[in-house]
């Protein structure tokens, strides 16, 4: 038998599993929450229960999408001890994970055009940005990146992957996201701190 409080969280991820699921198929704009609500199988109600809206609702499979795509950075980046390879895998596994569609819309796409760029960077911010920063500071820190400030590098690190996976959710070329990495690899090797 499920107590009350197990039957409320599995209403609350059904909820956000089926909308994340119409949000990536659908887009954002084009999806009602009376279809929410019958494609969950559950009352108006008890979507209000746990959400006070579309927008809130949004907002939580956007929080779901960026913990994935921040998880598996994770897991590229720690597959190595050298935290130069750590940077480099974490940051081709950004751009790889941006051409998934689903990450495209719900993230890149629909994500800053729901939430606004302030919200959708703050969610950014405590997610893949947040390891983004946590391995610059370390690379400036050991001398193997110029120093720096970090802020302003992991803004436009950040800023360029977000660039190119939207670019790659557009392209048609097969050679686009081996391209991709092999500019994204040049573009840290750039950063690289030569004693000359």
């Amino acid at each position: 038998m499920t107590s009350r409080a197990e039957q409320k969280e599995r209403t609350r991820q059904t909820l956000v599993a089926e909308s994340r699921r119409l949000f990536a198929a659908k887009g954002y704009a084009a999806v009602g929450l009376a279809e929410i609500v019958r494609e969950s199988g559950v009352t108006k109600g008890a979507l209000y229960h746990h959400f006070d809206g579309k927008p809130a609702l949004f907002r939580a499979v956007l929080e779901q999408v960026q913990q994935e795509v921040a998880a598996r950075v994770v897991a590229a980046a720690e597959a190595t001890d050298d935290p130069w390879d750590r940077l480099c895998n974490g940051c081709a596994a950004f751009v790889e994970a941006g051409t998934d569609p689903e990450v495209q819309r719900i993230m890149l796409i629909d994500g800053p055009a729901v939430l606004g760029w302030s919200e959708w960077r703050a969610i950014d911010e405590t997610t893949s940005a947040a390891h983004l920063a946590e391995a610059l500071t370390e690379l400036v820190a050991d001398g193997t990146i110029t120093p720096q400030p970090v802020a302003p590098l992991t803004r436009l690190l950040s800023g360029a992957m977000n660039e190119a996976a939207l670019w790659l959710a557009q392209s048609t070329g097969p050679t686009d996201l081996e391209d991709t990495l092999t500019a994204l690899s040049q573009l840290l090797e750039s950063l690289r701190y030569r004693n000359q």
